[in-house]
């Protein structure tokens, strides 16, 4: 048994062929998906990029990892405290810790770790590849590490690979002889000039007028990443924009492809598992959020997740709702693995047996390095509640119908209290289980949201403020101000 699991950084799932994209961004992508079984509903429990890998390597929620941000207390894993033995949890209860046990020999070539400082993500690895660019890398350098390592040892049996690439995550990156695929083809409908000229007029890190976060673009970083426009101000702007992120899919679906074909010459290709997922997807507009991974909601909680396993279901297509925990579980079920009984993760491996999907009834999401807030999908209905708005213009509750409206332009939170209602009694449960079921009586969202809010704006009020007044929108500042003065 050998897998192969391709964890592409910031990829939105509805930017993909095999999802019904028009574009066609991921042929390589497609090719798996249309051999093995495609997830619509599959959910990052908490994100951004360093919560999300916590939760998948770890089998467990953010809620009890005590990983939600990317600064500050809650970017750590909680002490074990004196119960911790001569080896953590890591070394039995991860994933990669898990899938040794079941004889796999783990190998991961990813800059994750060091990105983060967060080592904790090497237990279990036997063997870990890094190219030293802190997430800077391009598909150009982590596929050559990969395609190294399958061409020395893919024949040999019972391994497990992660090769992490990187190029879809802002400022978009692919080298320019790469040209545009896309030069001739409309961005998406959903985006109007209207739309545009309203979200301009706006406000917070990463809206229109604002792409390149509390600040205005430099010249040196326009001349940096070409790609990317110094804002979103007409309709061209946002295909500028939806270009460069579409372009770096398909410049690492091309090396992608490279490595299945690699496997393929070494005649594993068709004995090999192939699993592509993300840690979070990417704001493109929706909520006035351009760029990077701001909120609990579909945009960048609803990731993809293909799962081509040899022998079983093919051509299938799953629309229950998963956790990305539940696809780690599900990995060592199938590998003939035990699934720890602390993790929050739960196998849906028979959805490969029987081909039956079988999910949860409902998700709960979190975000706290962009905003504070947990987010509960649950029928047609994402309802999200914000409690620290990172400097952008949320209202406490909103609510959205993701069925007609997977864009989030229509808050019906004020229209449908019954529904309000039954999602925040939902997260309540949820909430209530899950600190029952902890090692900690502290919540680290409330960690968060005491130290001052998500790190990437917390201490940002003032100088954000000021740019607003030096941009015209004075009456935003006052608004921020007087909101940020009663917390």
């Amino acid at each position: 048994m050998r897998i192969l699991y391709l964890d592409c950084d910031t990829l939105r799932a509805d930017h993909l062929g095999c999802y019904g994209y028009e574009r066609d961004t991921s042929p390589n992508l497609d090719r798996v998906a249309a051999e093995g079984v495609r997830f619509t509903q599959c959910w990052a429990s908490d994100v951004p990029c360093l919560p999300s890998r916590a939760s998948l390597y770890n089998g467990r929620f953010g809620i009890h990892t005590g990983i939600v941000n990317h600064g500050g207390l809650a970017a750590d894993l909680r002490l074990e405290g004196r119960d911790r033995g001569f080896k953590t949890h890591g070394y039995s209860q991860t994933w990669m810790s898990r899938l040794r046990q079941a004889g796999f020999h783990t190998v991961s070539v990813s800059p994750f770790a060091e990105r983060h400082s967060a080592w904790w993500f090497y237990a279990g690895f036997n063997e870990m590849y890094n190219f030293g660019k802190s997430g800077q890398e391009i598909a150009d350098e982590i596929e050559p590490l990969a395609l190294d390592w399958i061409q020395r040892r893919g024949k040999e049996d019972n391994w497990f690979m992660q090769v992490n690439f990187w190029d879809p995550h802002t400022a978009y990156r692919t080298p320019a002889d790469f040209g545009n695929p896309f030069e001739d083809a409309p961005p998406p409908a959903w985006m109007t000039e209207e739309r545009i000229r309203e979200h301009y007029a706006g406000y917070g890190p990463h809206s229109a007028q604002d792409t390149w976060g509390n600040a205005a673009a430099s010249d040196e970083q326009l001349k940096r990443y070409p790609r990317v426009p110094r804002n979103i101000a007409s309709l061209a702007d946002f295909k500028r924009w939806i270009d460069g992120y579409d372009v770096g899919i398909r410049y690492m679906d091309d090396r992608i492809g490279r490595l299945l074909n690699a496997l393929d010459e070494q005649g594993v290709l068709d004995e090999t598992a192939v699993i592509l997922s993300t840690d979070h997807g990417e704001n493109q507009g929706e909520l006035n959020i351009y760029g990077d991974h701001h909120t609990a909601d579909r945009p960048t909680c609803n990731i993809p997740l293909i799962m081509r396993w040899p022998g079983m279901q093919a051509g299938l297509v799953d629309d229950a709702l998963h956790y990305n925990t539940d696809m780690a579980a599900t990995v060592v079920d199938l590998a003939g693995g035990t699934v720890p009984d602390r993790w929050d993760g739960v196998s849906f491996g028979d959805t490969f047996r029987t081909g039956e999907a079988a999910g949860r009834e409902s998700v709960v999401v979190s975000q706290c390095a962009w905003a504070c807030q947990r987010s509960v999908r649950f029928g047609p209905w994402l309802l999200m509640r914000t409690y620290d708005d990172g400097l952008k213009d949320f209202r406490p509750i909103m609510l959205f119908n993701l069925e007609d409206d997977p864009y989030e332009t229509n808050d019906l939170a004020d229209a449908k209290p019954e529904v309000v209602s039954e999602g925040l009694a939902i997260l309540e449960r949820w909430t209530t289980d899950m600190m029952q079921g902890s090692d900690s009586d502290i919540d680290p969202l409330w960690t968060v949201v005491r130290e001052g809010g998500p790190y990437h704006t917390r201490d940002n009020l003032e100088s954000y403020c000021a740019h607003l007044r030096a941009t015209g929108r004075a009456d935003h500042a006052d608004a921020l101000e007087a909101r940020h003065a009663r917390r």
